[in-house]
């Protein structure tokens, strides 16, 4: 069957690591796991450990990261983002926490109408809309 799995681009040219990303969202996800970490070795095209192609689950939902050898003109936009639904207010605070140290808070943690809400883009450039699972 067919599986859409989000896949996140880093671009190490600019500061940017899949494998610090990895480590991050595994840390701050207690229930992620590694799926697959396949890095380049001293003869690679990219950077020895590097990431060529890395999976993990967290919240629920699988990732793909790759560390991009090669520099684009573009670069991750918060136009998307990933959502996660926490299972405690207190849950959703640490975790918006972690992910915006460092980061860009686009929407503090609020009720902004629909329950309590927060939008984040974390160090890495990734964007994650945390909530309050529904009851």
């Amino acid at each position: 069957m067919n599986q859409a799995i989000p896949f996140v681009t880093f671009q190490p040219s600019r500061g940017q690591s899949a494998a610090e990303a990895m480590e991050t969202y595994l840390e701050v996800f207690a229930d992620g796991r590694v799926i697959l970490d396949n890095r380049y070795g001293p003869d690679g095209p990219g950077a020895e450990g590097t990431v060529i192609m890395s999976e993990i689950e967290i919240a629920g939902q699988r990732l793909r990261f790759s560390d991009s050898f090669v520099a684009h003109e573009w670069d991750i936009t918060p136009g998307v983002s990933l959502m996660v639904d926490c299972e405690s207010a207190a849950e959703l605070e640490r975790i918006f926490t972690a992910l915006s140290a460092d980061g860009t808070v686009f929407m503090p943690l609020d009720d902004y109408g629909f329950g309590p809400f927060g939008w984040v883009g974390d160090r890495f450039g990734l964007t994650w809309q945390l909530g309050l699972a529904q009851a």
